[in-house]
């Protein structure tokens, strides 16, 4: 009577890395990698970040679900794995920042990187048990060797002289650089045009409800905003200035009749950051009647201008007509 041989628990074979294949290892390998360029120093805000950044968000979601769903070789072909992973990257992707959308996180970069990373190793544990599941034969394999080796026999053939031998190194060497050109110039944004802007906010944060009139020794309230697109850190100062202006009809022209500094700070933004500050103010003298705020970029003039040539020195001004009434006795 013959014994039937015990077989190897599935489970074993499921949690042996030896097994795991190789396409999912790269997969796995890649979403890792996007997560060291986007918070490496060395890589963060630089090209880097998008090459790794950009498949992360067309391709890598999508492929990890197709293994998951289709872990015979024989369920689809290469071609639809690639187009499906493409397509349900597209869909999936939207949905996750959907979802994050409705809930306390929101949709910035951190929830949405760690929502894809959770998803696509997730389908990689489900991809990786299901293909565990079935014989070697049945299993979907990316032939990587086969690949390789193919590619070698077509390019460089044992027959081929030296000559023809260097043109294909030559050939393969262009494909190469042509490839990277390409992926540069399309993950690395050109610069569009340098600004800054400058604004003022009332104290509840809106274009609104701005302190124009007020009592004389009243403290004062409202918010001032740089926003930096000048594709550099830039240390900027802020000068706010009192002046009695009258306007002269006749020329159509304004005078500056009394001038006075009332504060002055600096801040730095980096680029394509905005800082908002709520700044205090007090004013004492009530025949001041606009509140100047200038913008400085690196360059800052000396006191020895002043008037109406430090604000055109200025990089950006704004002003706030005033009515400064008397206290009350």
């Amino acid at each position: 009577m013959n014994e039937e041989q015990p077989t190897k628990p599935v489970i074993i074979e499921a949690f042996d890395p030896k097994a795991t294949s190789k396409d999912l290892i790269f997969v796995a390998l890649w979403a890792l990698a996007t997560v060291a360029a986007i918070y490496v120093p060395l890589t963060h805000g630089t090209f880097v970040q998008a090459i790794f950044g950009l498949p992360m968000v067309i391709f890598i979601p999508g492929y990890a679900l197709i293994a998951a769903l289709f872990p015979e070789k024989d369920d689809i072909d290469g071609i639809e794995r690639v187009a499906l992973s493409f397509g349900l990257s597209i869909a999936v992707v939207p949905l996750i920042g959907l979802a994050l959308n409705y809930t306390p996180w929101g949709i910035r970069l951190e929830p949405i990187l760690v929502s894809l990373i959770a998803f696509t190793f997730a389908m990689l544990i489900a991809a990786h048990w299901r293909r565990a599941l079935l014989p070697d034969d049945r299993r979907f394999v990316v032939p990587f060797n086969e690949m390789v080796t193919e590619a070698k026999a077509e390019l460089f053939p044992e027959e081929q002289s030296r000559l023809d031998r260097a043109l294909s190194v030559i050939l393969v060497l262009a494909i190469l650089a042509a490839v990277t050109t390409t992926i540069y110039v399309l993950v690395v944004p050109k610069e569009g045009e340098h600004f800054t802007e400058f604004y003022i906010l009332g104290p509840g944060g809106k274009a609104a409800d701005y302190p124009t009139s007020f009592f004389a020794g009243s403290e004062q309230s409202l918010i001032i905003g740089v926003g930096n697109h000048e594709y550099r850190e830039v240390p900027y100062t802020v000068e706010v200035l009192l002046t009695n202006q009258t306007f002269d009809e006749a020329t159509n022209t304004s005078r500056i009749n009394a001038m006075e500094r009332l504060d002055r700070f600096t801040v730095t933004v980096p680029h394509n950051e905005t800082v908002e500050r709520p700044y205090n103010f007090t004013v004492t003298e009530t025949e001041m009647n606009r509140l100047q705020f200038l913008l400085f970029n690196e360059t800052v003039p000396s006191d020895a201008v002043w008037g109406k040539d430090r604000i055109n020195a200025s990089y950006r001004d704004l002003h706030l007509w005033i009515t400064v009434r008397p206290t009350a006795r």
